[in-house]
């Protein structure tokens, strides 16, 4: 496909996307999940039980129902409760930072990281995390730096039962396991958004699930 001005940032999702595969790809500690769909990676052990159970109480502190855009709590497409973490506090502030160094990438392109709560019933239906630029929200996102390029999220708890991450497209199921950091790309290698990304977050049955979610921008996240 011909890039065109129809695809914003293809060029800068083509050069970040080859940056962090090659980096992801050069450290033998992280795991590379076998699809020819998406990049995706897992990092196990990236967070401390000590630092998981931490980051368990900042989320109640900040958890409120979350929303997807012009898309209510109400409509039950996402029915778990989020908030972002104080990015001025010291120990947030860290966790970052290494996800950075991880992905080598500058932290002016990183978003705040989001805690997510998800209690018995509640789920998040599958979505992607790039942004369909076609949308009125685009014309924010746009300002705010860009289309996201990747996306990592780390499981902070066992789940009885449910909660796993569902790539639908992929066709996997990821249980949760405390500090298990996983990576994905959102555009496929010549910077198109990849809709082999979508996934979902899958009833929780029994118990909570608990997870901190960073993306990243195209540009400097506003």
């Amino acid at each position: 496909m011909t890039k065109t001005a129809a695809v914003p940032d293809q060029d800068a999702l083509c050069r970040v996307g080859k940056i962090v595969r090659e980096r992801l790809s050069a450290d033998p500690e992280i795991y590379r999940i076998e699809t020819d769909k998406a990049e995706v990676f897992a990092v196990g052990g990236f967070l401390s039980a000590a630092e998981c159970e931490r980051l368990c109480l900042m989320v109640d502190q900040t958890a409120r129902p979350s929303s997807l855009h012009e898309i209510g709590y109400d409509s039950g497409f996402r029915t778990s409760y989020s908030g972002d973490l104080d990015p001025h506090d010291s120990f947030v502030k860290g966790i970052g930072r290494r996800i950075d160094d991880l992905l080598g990438l500058p932290s002016v392109v990183g978003e705040a990281i989001q805690g997510q709560r998800y209690l018995p019933g509640q789920q998040f239906k599958p979505h992607n995390d790039w942004f369909y630029t076609t949308e009125k929200y685009w014309l924010d996102e746009r300002k705010r730096g860009g289309q996201r390029s990747w996306t990592t999220m780390a499981f902070l708890n066992d789940v009885e039962e449910g909660g796993e991450t569902h790539f639908t497209e992929i066709g996997i199921m990821i249980k949760p396991r405390p500090g298990v950091l996983l990576i994905w790309n959102n555009a496929l290698p010549d910077g198109r958004p990849n809709e082999g990304t979508m996934h979902a977050g899958t009833p929780v049955v029994k118990g909570a699930k608990y997870i901190i979610t960073k993306w990243y921008r195209t540009r400097a996240w506003k």
